[in-house]
C-alpha cells in the first residue's frame, strides 16, 4: 500500500511536466525563414473567430491615413459580441479605432473599420480576401472582417497554417507590431475617454511576448495567435480550438527557445557569389533562420544566374536537407556606360541631346 502511495505521489509530482497541446490544430513557425517548426492538423481548415482582425487591421493600415477621423454610422448598431461601446455620431481616428480592434477585440471598431476604409463591408472583405491570396493563404475565405459567424451560418475559414502567414506578414508592419504589443491604451474621441487592457494575458505575464491576437465564438471556441521571441530568436504561434491556448503557447514558445539557435545563413556584407569577379552580384538582405546544431550541418546554398542582362539577376536558394528552405535575390551592380564614353562623344551627346 505504502508502495503504491508512493507512486502516485511520484505520478501527481511529475504531472505539471506533461505538456500535451490541447489545440485541435496548431503550428509553430519561424519568423525569419516562414519555416514550420512543429504542429498537427495545420491544413485542417476552421473557424477563426476574431483572430480574423489580424487581416482586417493589416488592410485598414495599409489603405488609409490612420489620422483620418470616422464619424460613428447606423451600421454600428448591426454590431453585437465584445465591443468597445462605439455611440452613433461618435468621431474617433482610424488609430484609435485599431487600438479598439486589436486590443479589446471590438466588433463595433471592425465595422466602423470597413465601412471608414471601403464605404461598405463587402469592398472591405473583397480586399481581405485579396491580400490572401497574395499571401498564399489558400485554405482561407473571409465573409466578414469580425470573425463572428452571420445568420446565414457563413464563417470565417482559414488553418493555422495560413494563419501563421499572416501573422508573419503583419509583423513586418511596424504600426501593427507597435499595436499588438501595447499592454494599455488611452483613447479620446468626441465625447469619450477609453481605457483599454488588452485582452491577449501572455501580454502581461510573459517576459518574451510580442503580442497577437485572441479570439473566441460558440462554434470556433477558443482562438489565437501570438509572437515571441526571446535573445533574437522569433517564432510565430497559432492555435485553433485549444482550451488552454495561453499555457500551450508559453510552452511551444520555450521548447523553440531550448531546441534551436538563430543562425545568419547569407551575410549580404560579406557573401561572395562569384569568386572570378566578387564585386559583380550582391544582396541586399540577410537570409536568418531557425535551427538545430544538427540541422545547421545539412545546410547548402546555390546560386543561380537567370537575367544576365538585369539589375535583378537571379536568387540565393537555400536548402536543409535537400529540401528548399528559402530563397534571397540576387542583384549585379549596373556599369556606368557614360563614364567609358570619351570627351568628345559626351560634348556631341551634351550639344544634340543623344
Amino acid at each position: 500500500m505504502k508502495r503504491l502511495l508512493f507512486f502516485w505521489l511520484l505520478f501527481f509530482l511529475f504531472l505539471p511536466n506533461i505538456k500535451a497541446i490541447q489545440a485541435e490544430s496548431y503550428i509553430v513557425t519561424d519568423y525569419d525563414s516562414g519555416r514550420i517548426l512543429m504542429g498537427q492538423n495545420y491544413q485542417k481548415e476552421k473557424l477563426i473567430a476574431s483572430t480574423t482582425k489580424i487581416m482586417t487591421a493589416i488592410i485598414a493600415i495599409e489603405n488609409k491615413d490612420l489620422n483620418s477621423v470616422r464619424k460613428v454610422g447606423n451600421e454600428v448598431l448591426e454590431s453585437f459580441g465584445s465591443a468597445i461601446y462605439l455611440s452613433l455620431d461618435e468621431e474617433i481616428t482610424l488609430n484609435d479605432l485599431l487600438y479598439g480592434l486589436l486590443l479589446r477585440s471590438g466588433n463595433d471598431a471592425a465595422i466602423e473599420i470597413a465601412y471608414h476604409v471601403s464605404g461598405n463591408m463587402k469592398d472591405f472583405v473583397s480586399l481581405m480576401n485579396q491580400k490572401a491570396y497574395l499571401l498564399g493563404m489558400s485554405h482561407t475565405t473571409f465573409v466578414n472582417d469580425h470573425g463572428l459567424e452571420e445568420k446565414n451560418g457563413s464563417a470565417n475559414i482559414s488553418t493555422a497554417e495560413d494563419m501563421a502567414i499572416l501573422m508573419r506578414y503583419a509583423l513586418k508592419n511596424e504600426t501593427f507590431r507597435q499595436i499588438i504589443g501595447t499592454k494599455t491604451y488611452t483613447a479620446k474621441t468626441s465625447g469619450k475617454t477609453y481605457v483599454w487592457k488588452n485582452k491577449n494575458r501572455l501580454l502581461h505575464t510573459y517576459p518574451y511576448q510580442i503580442g497577437g491576437k485572441t479570439g473566441f465564438t460558440e462554434k470556433a471556441r477558443r482562438t489565437l495567435v501570438t509572437a515571441s521571441q526571446k535573445e533574437e530568436k522569433t517564432c510565430i504561434v497559432v492555435t485553433l480550438n485549444d482550451g488552454n491556448d495561453f499555457k500551450d503557447h508559453q510552452n511551444l514558445c520555450e521548447k523553440v527557445f531550448d531546441t534551436y539557435e538563430r543562425v545568419l545563413l547569407l551575410d549580404k556584407d560579406s557573401v561572395i557569389i562569384d569568386a572570378d569577379n566578387p564585386q559583380k552580384y550582391y544582396l541586399k538582405e540577410n537570409y536568418y533562420a531557425l535551427l538545430t546544431k544538427e540541422e545547421q550541418k545539412e545546410i547548402e546554398i546555390s546560386y543561380l544566374i537567370q537575367n544576365e542582362n538585369e539589375e535583378e539577376c537571379g536568387v540565393a536558394e537555400i536548402y536543409l536537407k535537400g529540401k528548399l528552405l528559402g530563397s534571397v535575390k540576387i542583384y549585379q551592380k549596373q556599369e556606368n556606360t557614360h563614364s567609358k564614353e570619351s570627351f568628345f562623344s559626351k560634348f556631341w551627346r551634351w550639344l544634340f541631346g543623344w
